[in-house]
């Protein structure tokens, strides 16, 4: 199976495909109270998500290492390749964080592509075996974008269920009319031992120093090692900045000794 990185224009647009744009603030949207997130945790399909023109999308909510914080891996088959008769699945992972245990259902995601940070994630309502609701909301300089899923643990949910969670939506502001249906359809998938077809995958490490010198190293390996520093170094650079312990226009001491590199500094935002 060709694994791909795919990075510009292609992948902006699905990002941002399945949100609105909205003036001012989120709204407020009430968390489900007595929510658990250990039985939110597997596979769902979403039937209903705001814009969008993908379809077969899933999410599979899992623990990580840290306490706290979750993984949620969106799988679908993506619009423009969907055109195609290329076999393909598209992944795209986040993080999420709970930033009060004491309101678990009210979560922050972030996500690889997301330039502008993390964005509220809030469950208004789920049974955990039958449906789920969830509503995402970003802020921006003098707006806000937002995204309502309405999920199942199966291919199809009853309608009853449909309409209860769209009208929990409309309470709050929403408009349950800007939800696209997605169809579970002769969805088709990469299933095990297909050789054939594009398998494209981002998720948080996508776009680590590491992973971008290594798909530079295909091409020379001299080349990939100078990419891979130069990246590390420039975290060490900002972590210096950001802590402002010492001046960057002094020369240092020794101009030829080789520094160590902080693996630990942040990348520029």
């Amino acid at each position: 199976m060709c694994k791909l990185t795919v990075l510009g224009v292609f992948l902006t647009v699905t990002y941002v495909y399945s949100h609105t744009y909205h003036l001012g603030s989120c709204p407020i949207v009430e968390p489900m109270s007595g929510f658990e997130m250990n039985r939110l945790l597997g596979v769902w399909y979403v039937i209903q998500k705001t814009s969008t023109a993908s379809h077969c999308i899933t999410y599979n909510f899992s623990r990580t290492d840290e306490p706290g914080q979750y993984q949620l891996e969106q799988d679908s088959q993506h619009f423009i390749l969907g055109l195609t008769p290329l076999k393909h699945d598209y992944k795209y992972t986040g993080v999420l964080t709970v930033p009060d245990p004491a309101v678990p259902a009210r979560m922050k995601v972030r996500f690889p592509l997301s330039v502008a940070g993390s964005a509220s994630y809030t469950v208004l309502a789920t049974d955990y075996t039958t449906y789920a609701a969830v509503f995402t909301c970003q802020k921006l300089a003098f707006a806000h974008r937002r995204s309502a899923t309405i999920l199942s643990r199966t291919k199809e949910l009853d309608k009853m269920f449909v309409d209860k969670m769209r009208t929990k939506l409309s309470s709050y502001g929403v408009d349950p009319y800007d939800l696209s249906i997605i169809s579970q359809n002769e969805c088709p998938g990469l299933p095990d031992g297909v050789s054939e077809g594009v398998n494209i995958d981002i998720n948080p490490e996508t776009f680590s120093s590491h992973n971008i010198g290594e798909a530079v190293r295909k091409t020379g390996g001299a080349i990939a090692d100078g990419v891979e520093y130069v990246v590390e170094a420039g975290k060490k650079v900002y972590h210096k900045v950001a802590s402002s312990k010492e001046d960057l226009t002094e020369p240092p001491s020794n101009p030829y000794a080789v520094r160590p590199m902080d693996s630990d500094a942040e990348w520029l935002p």
